[in-house]
């Protein structure tokens, strides 16, 4: 039994780390803790609770509106993993200045990027969006259509990226990519960079954006990116998606070729 007065000598180290670290402390709270606790007394998905906050919150058929109820639905009521207003308007800018026709989304989660990036395409684009999680697929595709979206702007691929990649050309006619928002599995974000490296569907100037690749990290997919001399890239600091205190980045490559 620890006596009281080892206890009272870790105090201040515990108190430094709860300080320190408070942000850290929230998110497993918000993210976890809460979820398996929400999950357990709803018998719902966190996706499924937000879908139907987002049916009684947003105006159909209005992308704006259903992206606002999304913030408001972490605002008001639960944590939800998602690309967020603040870095949301990162890559709004970047496409608006490059007017993509071809998008490959590799990550779709529960809609939200796929809604942010289908409002912003010019006339005649398409995002490929590719989700492995069924449930989440689903429910990426009803807020995707109830955004006004169809097929033909948005196709939905419930596969994993490494086999969907290598088909693209010949199973969906793709070309080449204009742009491609990774957001899915970091660890994933290196073998996929490197598998649409080797299938030919980069353009000179394509560009690639990842998101949280400073949080959690993706430091082998940096690694390869500075090490290749195929791209121009930079990052672009910010936090953590709808938290002030975790930093994290979104990496912006501009594919220049095989040199």
């Amino acid at each position: 039994m620890v006596s009281p007065a080892i206890a009272l000598a870790f105090l201040p180290l515990l108190l430094t780390l709860l300080i320190r670290y408070r942000y850290y402390f929230a998110l497993f709270y918000q993210a976890v803790l809460v979820r398996i606790w929400r999950d357990c007394r709803t018998g719902l998905s966190r996706e499924e609770r937000a879908f139907q906050y987002i049916l009684t919150e947003a105006t159909p058929g209005d992308p704006e509106s259903i992206l606002n109820a999304f913030d408001d639905w972490y605002s008001k009521v639960e944590y939800i993993s998602i690309l967020g207003p603040k870095k949301g308007k990162i890559l709004d800018r970047l496409l608006l200045e490059r007017s993509p026709m071809t998008v490959l989304e590799l990550g779709a989660h529960c809609g939200y990027s796929t809604v942010r990036m289908a409002r912003a395409l010019p006339p005649g684009s398409k995002i490929y969006s590719l989700e492995m999680d069924q449930g989440n697929a689903t429910i990426a595709e009803k807020i995707i259509r109830l955004a006004g979206f169809d097929d033909d702007m948005v196709e939905l691929i419930v596969k994993p990226s490494d086999e969907v990649i290598p088909q693209l050309r010949s199973d969906y006619g793709v070309q080449t990519l204009d742009f491609v928002f990774m957001d899915h599995w970091k660890k994933c974000y290196k073998p996929d960079l490197q598998l649409l490296e080797g299938s030919g569907l980069l353009g000179k100037g394509s560009m690639i954006l990842a998101d949280n690749v400073l949080f959690p990290g993706a430091p082998n997919f940096l690694r390869h990116v500075r090490r290749s001399g195929l791209y121009e890239w930079r990052v672009h600091r910010a936090c953590l998606e709808y938290s002030r205190g975790i930093r994290d980045g979104m990496a912006e490559l501009i594919y220049q070729g095989v040199k």
